[in-house]
């Protein structure tokens, strides 16, 4: 119900606006040609069972008569008691009762004329439909073989129009179709390959035929499927006239086309119709079929795949369908391809409409055009009345141009009916346009004093609806007629209808329109009301509740007083059910309710304003129930506008609870402004869906498309509990707003934006910030601040006033403009305080006064160097600097700072005098001294000071010179070991790099390192300071020495240089120290001895094995066990053995019953000493094979008191016995 009502409206707003453009309407009262309304369409098919009804009406000035023609001959009706026409009409009516239907099929043209003029109608083809019977036939059983593919033919009968075609069973259930089985367009069953479950004996065709209402059914077809590997004899027998079984069983193979045919195809199909292009294949396994257009793509929104991909269907066919098409079925054994060529042609159609009736005044000049194209391209016949023009007297006011007729200087007497006939072998257009000529003054047709209503912020269209000849003029005035309505906020549209786009309040009141032409004038007065729109301020939200439990939804809605709402609550977008447990509850907040409508008005939820209604609804069901579940809608709509919001009801068990998810809240909607000012407007919205977590804040956000198109800022947020702001605005802004809610989860999307608000230009209200003066140059100065932003400059012509002047007594304001954010200042004196300030000015007006800010002219390099430089030396590496300022007045710009220059110019030592170093070292602010840290000891230094501002360092100071005294010297510069003995080395040095002082001698310090590396006792040698080795005897006896060597001054030793040394020993001593285990011949010792051991190993391991070389027969004697049996020797058989039955009892349980013998862990087995593994040892007579268990010559004729063959084991342990 809510889209039907949303298409109402849509629907109303594409009706106005058509009516703008819509052609000149003659009122009825005055002459004019006849106009056909309404007729028959050109292929006309009718029921032969009613009256036969042929349409044809006309309107004009006098009221048209009307004739007809039959197949191109006058028709008269009066001679047919069979036809009557309609009174003041041409429609015909055909009593069949009387006649037979087809007696009158033929082509019928109406005609309507008055004395200005013929209208004739389209040909109206008039046919019977028909729904002819099936030809009776007897359909004889097919039967196929399981695999091979199949067609079922239909034939329909011819009927007019053609059937629609379905197959069903007996049971009137329609068959199942899938990319196997399916039906081709014309009606016939395909099978791709064809199972055993496809056998039955009811494949019905049926054809519908639409107009007649009738249904018509085929003999069913019989179809038997078999698999020969199942068919037995008999059943062979009985098919043998089909010659299947001379077939040999079905093999999967590739696809190949049953339709279409061949490679390729062609297809013709008309502009505006609907193309299909069908393809189905055969193959094992059931092929896929794909379509591609060769020459492009495929009209993805006009296409559609139809019979499981096997049908193409373009709609709405244009010039760019034409083309080669490719379909593609495909299996797993190969593919098959086909191209269809599809031409298309068209017949006639308007490029831009029919021609449209002409009204001219007496000498006026016009011209119907009738522009339309197809293919091929159509030829255009002219008439007029119904007459040819070509064989009409020719009139020098009428010029035919090929789809054009030009009329110049018209008279009355020249209106006339004019046809415009455009053909091509598919089909034609006909149209009637009249040019009526007429001398009328201007009427208004709208009626008098009509008043519209409009929602505030909406579109209003008033009407202007004349007519006269010439055509009028239209004309707008509001209230005193001050001045046309033409342009912003108004559009004034070609038909007098005006239009504001965006209606507001200041738009209200009293409209007048005048239509003037050559004759006369006249008016109308119209009256507009702006009406606040419908709201729902309290919303449905989406609710969870237990089954059996109650729910409430509420919807509070506002609306204008003057206008009647309608609230209704709608389930899945229908009416409520009829129940009792559904209850609607509503009622109204009046003016005497002051306490609700303030806590309303405080919580954003009503504006300050009278003009409202508020009305209170709530749905209430009891019981709740699973088929309650569903979409509950508040739908509330006046005769302007309406509003809805949709809640949605789950039902759950009681147990367990609901989850519930909290989400981020949708959007807010429904944004209005109201309360319009020059510097604030109101805004209001409808929060969206919380998702379970309330609404914290609104965030308000304004996009300037005037200055800052596509950025949004924030301009307020307020309280969750709120639904409009109060926002403060700037003036010359294009606002558009938008809102967005925080919950606790998050931000919600942006809302769409409102309406755009316009604020009007004032005076700037703010003056530029930051302004600083400074100078780029000794004798300028830099004025310089940030500039407005466009939302901040109120106004268009934004410009700057800058002013300065200089900071003493008496000095007057100097003034210029600028259009950028700097100006400089010249030929003004050095670094010299000044006063600006800066306003801003637009084509409105000046800005507030501006603040006074203080800046500085340009600076000049130091004119004067500081004086009484001098230094005192501290200590070797340490001097103060002092000097005296240099005058404010001469620093000539902010002082940054001194720098002292100083460098060492050589030092005192004879033997590095020269040592030319360089330094600065700063001195920041206004200092008198400064400390020069790490100097050269006893060296001599000469330096001078400048002091510098931002420009540059002035003049030096007269160069001064200071000396440091001698210092601890550096380390030697190298110490290193020759000639070392058994007891003696003698060591090396260089005097020091850095002397720092006079050198008076050196110390030496060593001590003995041994293999842990500790350090013995220390021993230390003074040395004079012209030496530079010194040998060192009786050296203890330890591998390592370790060796420290320092120079000293005056002042005292410096620091040290260290080396280790090794001394050559004596080589039986070192031999001593070496490792053992290290030394070759050691290694090769204990490998010797480790393969002697080895050998003796595997010697006494073969002797245990052998036993020694015992004869077997001294084996037998030495052990003299019973179960020991002699032997036979021509047969190798043991002899009968005769013991009692208690000793064989003992003799059979020692060898279990299967003839295994099971061997214990612990037993070595005879095989695992053996080569081959077959218990026989070599010739040596140590062991012979009778002990082998084996016994390939032995007689197996022993009755069951024989005893078996010699247990392995005993042998086994007969033979440990020796060892």
């Amino acid at each position: 119900m809510m889209m039907e009502m949303r298409s109402l409206e849509a629907a109303l707003l594409v009706l106005v606006l058509g009516h703008l453009v819509s052609a000149l309407e003659v009122p009825l009262d005055l002459a004019q040609p006849p106009t056909i309304t309404h007729q028959s369409p050109k292929d006309y098919i009718v029921d032969p069972r009613e009256n036969i009804i042929i349409h044809c009406e006309a309107k004009g000035k006098p009221h048209p008569s009307f004739s007809w023609t039959r197949n191109g001959t006058h028709f008269d009706v009066e001679q047919d008691e069979s036809v009557t026409m309609r009174p003041h009409s041409g429609t015909l009516v055909v009593d069949i009762s009387r006649a037979r239907p087809e007696h009158y099929d033929g082509v019928f043209q109406c005609t309507a004329r008055n004395k200005h003029g013929s209208a004739v109608s389209n040909n109206i083809v008039v046919r019977q439909s028909k729904s002819p019977l099936w030809s009776k036939e007897k359909n004889k059983p097919i039967v196929v073989q399981e695999g091979v593919s199949l067609v079922l033919p239909c034939r329909p009968p011819a009927g007019l129009p053609p059937p629609i075609i379905f197959w069903m069973d007996n049971n009137f259930q329609k068959l199942p179709q899938s990319k196997r089985v399916s039906q081709s367009l014309n009606g016939d069953l395909y099978f791709s390959n064809i199972r055993r479950e496809d056998s039955r004996n009811d494949y019905i065709c049926y054809a519908r035929f639409t107009h007649t209402q009738t249904i018509q059914q085929k003999q069913p077809i019989t179809v038997k499927v078999l698999n020969l590997d199942a068919i037995n004899e008999t059943m062979a027998d009985y098919y043998n006239d089909t010659e299947l079984l001379n077939e040999a069983p079905v093999d999967d193979r590739k696809p190949t086309f049953l339709i279409p045919s061949g490679h390729s195809s062609y297809k013709m199909v008309l502009r505006g119709h609907v193309l299909e292009m069908e393809c189905i294949a055969e193959g094992l396994p059931t092929p896929e079929v794909s379509w591609t257009k060769v020459s492009g793509d495929l009209p993805s929104r006009r296409t559609s795949f139809l019979h499981f991909n096997k049908t193409l269907q373009i709609v709405n066919v244009s010039e760019s369908d034409e083309g080669d098409y490719s379909c593609t079925a495909k299996n797993q054994l190969g593919s098959a391809h086909h191209i269809i060529n599809v031409e298309v042609k068209a017949a006639p159609y308007w490029i831009s409409g029919p021609p449209k009736n002409l009204v001219l005044a007496p000498g006026e000049n016009g011209a119907l055009t009738c522009r339309a194209s197809g293919t091929p391209k159509p030829s255009i016949i002219w008439s007029m009345n119904g007459d040819r023009i070509e064989n009409l007297p020719a009139d020098i006011s009428r010029k035919v141009e090929d789809d054009t007729i030009i009329f110049t200087d018209v008279q009355v007497g020249s209106s006339a009916v004019y046809q415009c006939n455009i053909s091509n072998p598919y089909g034609y257009l006909l149209s009637n346009a009249f040019v009526n000529v007429l001398h009328e003054s201007p009427r208004v047709l709208t009626p008098a004093n009509k008043i519209y209503q409009v929602i505030e912020n909406r579109p209003a269209l008033m009407d202007c609806s004349s007519f006269g000849s010439p055509i009028p003029k239209i004309e707008w005035f509001k209230d005193s007629r001050a001045s046309t309505l033409n342009g912003d906020p108004y559009i004034l549209h070609d038909n007098g209808t005006l239009e504001i786009q965006v209606a507001q309040s200041q738009h209200k009141g009293k409209y007048t329109c005048i239509a003037r032409n050559s004759l006369g004038a006249s008016e109308n007065h119209v009256y507009l009301h702006i009406k606040e729109p419908t709201r729902i301020l309290k919303q449905p939200v989406d609710t969870v509740v237990q089954r059996g439990r109650s729910v409430t939804f509420e919807c509070t809605i506002k609306h204008d007083k003057d206008l009647l709402p309608t609230l209704i609550w709608l389930k899945d977008d229908e009416e409520l059910p009829d129940d009792e447990r559904f209850i609607v509850e509503s009622n109204s907040l009046s003016t005497s309710d002051a306490s609700e409508r303030e806590w309303l008005r405080d919580h954003g939820e009503l504006p300050n304003d009278d003009r409202f209604i508020v009305e209170f609804n709530s749905l209430y069901i009891t019981d709740v129930s699973e088929r309650d579940a569903g979409l509950y809608t508040c739908y509330v709509n006046t005769t302007l506008d309406q509003d809805s919001v949709t809640a949605e009801l789950t039902v759950v068990e009681t147990t367990p609870a609901p989850a519930v998810i909290h989400g981020r809240p949708d959007p807010p909607t429904d944004l209005e402004l109201t309360d319009q000012k020059k510097r604030s407007i109101q805004l209001t919205w409808i929060p969206g869906e919380e998702h379970y977590s309330p609404i914290q804040e609104f965030v308000i956000q304004y996009e300037d498309s005037l200055h800052h198109q596509g950025h949004w800022h924030d301009i307020a947020r307020v309280p969750g509990t709120k639904t409009t702001a109060h926002l403060k605005l700037s003036p010359y802004v294009h606002y558009t707003f938008r809102v967005l809610a925080r919950n606790a989860v998050g931000l919600s999307e942006p809302s769409s934006p409102s309406r755009m608000y316009k604020t009007e230009p004032a005076a700037p209200d703010q003056n530029p910030k930051n302004v600083r003066g400074s100078g780029n140059k000794h004798n300028n100065l830099v004025i310089t601040w940030e500039p407005l932003s466009g939302l901040q400059s109120n106004g268009p012509g934004l410009y700057y006033k800058v002013s300065w002047r200089q900071k003493r007594p008496g000095s007057d304001w100097i003034t210029a403009t600028t259009n950028n954010s700097m100006y400089t200042v010249s030929e003004i004196p050095t670094f010299s305080p000044f006063e600006i300030k800066v306003q801003a000015v637009n084509n409105h007006g000046d800005g507030p006064e501006p603040a006074v800010a203080i800046g500085y002219s340009g600076e000049d390099l130091p004119a004067a160097p500081p004086a009484n430089v001098q230094a005192t030396v501290l200590n070797s590496t340490l001097a103060r600097i002092r000097w005296d300022p240099v005058p404010p007045h001469l620093i000539r710009g902010q002082i940054q700072g001194y720098k002292v220059h100083y460098s060492r110019a050589h030092s005192l030592h004879k033997h590095n005098p020269h040592h030319t170093e360089k330094r600065v070292l700063t001195f920041s602010g206004n200092h008198s001294q400064g400390l020069l840290p790490g100097l050269h000891p006893f060296s001599h230094y000469s330096f001078y000071v400048s002091v510098f501002n931002k420009k540059g360092e002035g003049p030096k100071s007269e160069k001064q010179e200071f000396r440091t005294p001698e210092g601890e010297p550096g380390p030697p510069a190298s110490l290193s070991v020759t000639d070392p003995s058994l007891d003696s080395l003698t060591l090396e040095w260089s005097p020091p790099h850095e002397h720092n002082g006079h050198i008076t001698g050196y110390n030496l310090r060593y001590q003995p390192v041994n293999n842990s590396n500790e350090l013995g006792p220390e021993e230390e040698l003074a040395l004079a300071a012209n030496e530079t080795s010194v040998t060192l005897q009786n050296l203890k006896y330890s591998p390592r020495y370790k060796f420290y060597l320092n120079a000293r001054t005056s002042v005292g030793a410096g620091p040290a240089i260290s080396q280790e040394a090794v001394v050559k020993q004596d080589e039986a001593v070192t031999s001593r120290q070496v490792d053992i285990a290290t030394q070759g011949w050691f290694i090769g010792l204990m490998c010797a001895i480790a393969l002697l051991i080895l050998i003796l190993l595997i010697i006494c391991f073969i002797q245990r094995n052998k036993g020694g070389k015992y004869p077997v027969k001294e084996k037998e004697d030495a052990h003299t066990d019973p179960e020991f049996q002699p032997m036979k020797d021509d047969d190798c058989t043991f002899v009968e053995y005769s013991d009692n039955e208690d000793h064989k009892l003992v003799k059979e349980s020692r060898t279990p019953s299967n003839g295994t013998v099971k061997r214990d862990d612990s037993d070595d087995s005879l095989v695992d000493y053996g080569e081959g593994g077959d218990g026989q040892f070599n010739e040596d007579g140590s062991f012979i094979g009778q002990y082998s268990g084996k016994s390939s010559s032995r007689d197996n004729a022993e009755g069951p008191e024989s005893s078996g063959a010699p247990s392995p084991i005993n042998a086994m342990n007969s033979l440990n016995s020796f060892v």
